[in-house]
């Protein structure tokens, strides 16, 4: 039976709260939200009390999954749904998975990507074991453009009844490249791994082994450079610092986990709010949640060298910061950053631009939400001129919803 370091900061139990199911929505004063020019803002066709979304930008359009439940309660199970925005407007939903079995969690989310060749993979996690945190990666290939989906195994190539999860995903020539968290070490009392394996027409690939020790239940996420693909996640060093760490493919294999920045926070627990990265060419940007010298900050970082290092990070927000970022590159040399921002029980989500020069424009206010867990993490992601947000909204003692908007990249000061 796994075990797990559970010990949090009482100051940073709003911020993470453990890797379990989602508070309830919890009562927030009224904030005016600011202004924000809107070029659509059509809402994704989800039902009430959806949640985990996740976002996937291409040439062809966005890919939105989320779950949804299938009955009043989470013994009833849920099923994973994915949508399409093309030319504006929101395909129908198609389920891709759905059971009692499907492991529904506010952090460890399904995602959908698309290979160069057209050909759709989505991921889902689902129980193998009675033990809380037991379960698989699943997979699920699409090549009728979405409409239908067919099963075609484990992403993970063990059998251990413990976590694998935090799935990431890259387009690589050959299809696509994934990375999560992978638990199998934990069986014996070892620590949680970061693997990585290709997916595409010739199969699942055989996982690789990136960093032996990393924190448990941070999220991960994944770019590719002009040097190739890379992760970034949530080290866990043997005094307990957990700081943003990065692994890279170079001509000769995987490189040695490296610091995208020493912030030197020692946790003995894990935060549940993992770093997020993007990529085009020699530019890359990093954005990451710290509580380094017991004060709650986002910081960001550009790199000049397709992530073989970075320069000084930006501070995002440090004042009432909760973390659960994301980052997309801006087009012009910079980044944008989202994230959550609040006190007690409210939050706001928050969009900034980080300049190449590393100023920071005016932090706008995208929407308010709950603090709680349940609101999870908004998602982030760039097409042409546009950056496109999704997060869950919770209004007290209502289910969740899934909201959507478009925004002109040109408002973004």
């Amino acid at each position: 039976m796994k075990t797990r370091a559970r010990v949090l900061l009482i100051a940073l139990l709003a911020v993470a709260g453990g890797c379990d199911g989602g508070d309830p929505a919890s009562e927030r004063t009224d904030s005016a939200v600011a202004e924000l020019p809107v070029v659509h803002q059509a809402d994704p066709p989800a039902i009430d009390g959806a949640f985990a979304p996740e976002l996937w930008a291409d040439e062809v359009g966005l890919i939105l999954t989320w779950l949804e439940p299938l009955g009043e309660t989470r013994a009833d199970g849920h099923r994973l749904r994915v949508a399409q925005l093309v030319d504006s407007a929101w395909s129908e939903p198609v389920t891709v998975a759905e059971g009692r079995d499907l492991f529904a969690n506010w952090a460890d989310v399904p995602a959908a990507a698309r290979a160069a060749d057209g050909t759709l993979y989505s991921h889902w996690l689902a129980k193998t074991a009675e033990e809380t945190y037991a379960y698989s990666i699943f997979l699920a290939r699409s090549a009728d453009g979405g409409a239908s989906w067919e099963a075609i195994g484990k992403l993970n190539d063990d059998e251990t009844d413990t976590e694998h999860g935090f799935v990431s995903w890259v387009r690589e020539a050959e299809g696509l490249r994934a990375f999560w968290l992978d638990g199998r070490e934990m069986a014996e009392g070892g620590p949680m791994n970061v693997r990585s394996a290709s997916v595409g027409a010739g199969g699942i690939g055989e996982s690789e082994l990136l960093d032996d020790r990393v924190c448990e239940c941070c999220t991960t996420d994944a770019g590719v450079s002009a040097s190739g693909s890379y992760v970034v996640y949530r080290d866990r060093g043997e005094t307990e610092a957990r700081d943003t760490y990065l692994v890279s493919r170079t001509e000769t294999g995987w490189s040695a986990p490296r610091a995208v920045h020493q912030d030197g926070w020692t946790i003995e627990g894990c935060p549940v709010n993992g770093p997020e990265t993007d990529a085009d060419g020699d530019l890359a940007v990093t954005a990451w949640f710290t509580a380094a010298g017991d004060r709650a900050q986002v910081r960001a970082a550009l790199s000049s060298d397709g992530g073989a290092s970075f320069g000084e990070p930006a501070i995002i927000d440090d004042e009432g910061a909760l973390g659960r970022v994301d980052t997309v590159l801006d087009g012009d040399g910079g980044a944008l950053v989202s994230w959550l921002t609040g006190a007690g029980e409210r939050a706001d989500v928050k969009l900034v631009r980080l300049a190449a020069d590393g100023s920071l424009g005016e932090p706008l206010t995208v929407a308010e939400t709950s603090s709680a867990r349940a609101s999870g993490f908004p998602r982030l992601v760039r097409r042409a001129d546009s950056a496109y947000l999704a997060w869950v909204d919770l209004e007290p003692d209502q289910p969740s919803r899934l909201l959507f908007r478009e925004i002109p990249t040109s408002a973004i000061p």
